[in-house]
């Protein structure tokens, strides 16, 4: 099937919030999003947004975010039958997230190769997470002012690529449950893990939510990444305190600043208590403890 390619031209925030809106609150989203200097060589300031659809997208919600952004329609072209997410992904380099630092195989060369980093090899291919985006990278700092709170038992609750699970199993030793509603992205997160040396540690299940029989009897978890979306992390927050012991830890991600009220009403109702928080004007990471 020929996948579209649409494509804006502008200022960079305007494209990457744009951006996150496609991703994040098109339904269904863009499968992969690519935003670069249009032409390196001018002093104009001038960016590209390239989103990549696999299904042809409405229309009319695709332009009301691009104008929410003060974009126009956008160039649409349709493109050969080739995994255009993992070519989006090329090329993105290397991010730093405290101690971790998540890499390509592209750029295995690049690596900064200071002591005492976690490296993390991420691949473009189909599943989300490289850790590019705000919400993984945030995910990965927070986790790194925590490192010294060693959990048992651990879930990371919509995997994606697993670098959230591979980063737990890293840090601190310990066996984690990954799940991921998407089969391809659970069978690509159990590749990552065994790329990563933590094949034996990290186990990837399809679920939907925590309704998996291996995510029954590994309950109650000592420690929870959710990094989803806004409405799901709240409807699961009932489910979620089921699923965490007293005193264990839950980290959200994947809401926006606007939705971050919502989200922390539903948790405390369910009966955590929010103990941290990492501040970002778009896609904040809260941290809650079941009281």
């Amino acid at each position: 099937m020929p996948t579209l390619k649409i494509t804006w031209r502008g200022a960079h925030s305007a494209l990457e919030q744009a951006g996150d809106a496609l991703t994040d609150r098109l339904d269904p989203p863009a499968g992969a999003i690519s935003l670069t200097l249009d032409d390196p060589d001018a002093d104009n300031g001038a960016w590209r947004l390239e989103a990549y659809f696999e299904h042809a997208p409405d229309k009319e919600a695709v332009g009301a975010l691009a104008a929410e952004h003060g974009l126009g329609a956008g160039a649409v072209e349709e493109l050969p039958d080739i995994d255009w997410a993992a070519h989006a992904l090329e090329g993105l380099g290397v991010v730093r997230c405290g101690r971790f630092v998540l890499y390509g195989v592209h750029d295995a060369d690049k690596l900064p190769g200071k002591d005492g980093d976690i490296p993390i090899r991420i691949d473009a291919n189909q599943a989300f997470g490289t850790g590019h985006h705000p919400t993984t990278a945030g995910c990965l700092m927070l986790l790194d002012r925590f490192a010294g709170f060693a959990p048992k038992s651990i879930l990371d609750l919509g995997c994606g690529s697993a670098a959230l699970a591979i980063a737990a199993a890293k840090v601190w030793g310990r066996n984690v449950l990954a799940s991921d509603i998407d089969e391809t992205s659970a069978r690509i997160a159990a590749e990552n893990a065994a790329l990563n040396g933590v094949g034996d540690q990290v186990t990837a299940v399809a679920a939907d939510g925590f309704d998996h029989p291996d995510i029954a009897e590994a309950a109650p978890f000592d420690f929870i990444f959710a990094n989803i979306l806004a409405g799901p992390l709240k409807d699961l927050a009932p489910a979620m305190a089921k699923h965490v012991r007293k005193n264990g830890r839950v980290m959200l991600a994947g809401l926006m600043a606007e939705q971050e009220e919502a989200v922390r009403s539903a948790y405390e109702d369910a009966g955590f208590r929010l103990i941290n928080r990492l501040d970002h004007e778009t896609w904040p990471v809260l941290l809650f403890v079941r009281l």
